[in-house]
């Protein structure tokens, strides 16, 4: 069984005037290696507005993954590759940025002038230096298209958005190996998660309890962190559950980040904003 080495309450952070939940980075964990950020943003639409002043608007990236899980609502994506799709509850939007891309990430106009809830988390996963510069792309799943696992007693449902879950494979294509898992899991629910020897893993709790490895309680906005032995994660839930579950193996290379870009060295970051502000990234214009 996997070792928990770490156990976190997610704090408050201020991103341009969206208040969101941060359960990584803390004060004492930069990253669980390959695994960067995870900012959980949970609000309700007034309504009466116009997209292009809600959510976040044309931005640069370069050199990791910008993931997108839509809980509540939905996410309408455009990118200078081209790409323009809304993607609703139950659904993900993985972007790889890889050399440099621009993109957007707002509430559809419907939802913009009519309101509603809106529940999204977003995760930063990094890739190896090898990968950094190779062409962008984005892979949308919608809640249709998305393997799912359902326990015989119904009570734990597990997309599986990358990896393998008792042979049920992910529909994302990923540079280096990685689990990624989205799981709903009714009162009484439980579930071995098996995670390969050498594997970090973390798991987000966005709200209910569970019982983790038999002999923690996990609460709604909390962390947990694994180390890299062991071979798996019990969950129980005490209630009505939701979580994201993350695992894979430790890139074990420098990290130099500055505001969207994710590279090896500052050299590199400094080239980056560079590249983006001459336009090398693409260009998105939102009407």
């Amino acid at each position: 069984m996997k070792k928990i080495t770490a156990h976190r309450k997610s704090s408050k952070v201020n991103m341009g005037g969206i208040i969101l939940d941060q359960p990584l980075p803390t004060a004492t964990i930069d990253q669980v290696d390959p695994f960067l950020l995870i900012h959980h943003w949970k609000d309700r639409l007034p309504g009466n507005q116009l997209q292009k002043n809600v959510g976040v608007g044309v931005h640069p990236h370069r050199g990791f993954s910008p993931v997108t899980f839509i809980f509540k609502g939905a996410v309408h994506h455009k990118d200078s590759e081209g790409n323009d799709e809304i993607v609703t509850e139950g659904g993900v939007q993985w972007m790889f940025a890889g050399r440099g891309i621009m993109h957007s990430e707002r509430p559809p106009a419907y939802l913009a002038e009519e309101g509603g809830d809106f529940e999204i988390i977003q995760l930063w996963v990094n890739v190896p230096a090898k990968y950094k510069m190779d062409n962008p792309s984005y892979q949308p799943v919608k809640t249709e298209d998305m393997p799912r696992f359902i326990s015989d007693d119904e009570k734990v449902k597990i997309d599986v958005v990358a990896g393998q879950f008792n042979e049920i494979e992910g529909k994302i294509e990923h540079p280096s190996p990685l689990n990624v898992f989205r799981l709903d899991m009714d009162t009484d629910g439980e579930v071995e998660l098996d995670v390969p020897e050498g594997y970090q893993a973390l798991m987000y709790i966005l709200d209910g309890e569970l019982e983790v490895n038999e002999y923690v309680v996990g609460k709604g906005k909390e962390m947990f962190v694994f180390a890299e032995e062991g071979k798996n994660v019990t969950l129980k839930a005490n209630q009505e559950t939701r979580t994201i579950f993350l695992a894979a193996p430790p890139i074990n290379e420098e990290v130099a980040t500055y505001g969207p870009f994710v590279m090896n060295t500052e050299s590199e970051v400094m080239q980056a904003l560079r590249d983006a502000q001459m336009g090398k990234m693409g260009v998105l214009l939102e009407e």
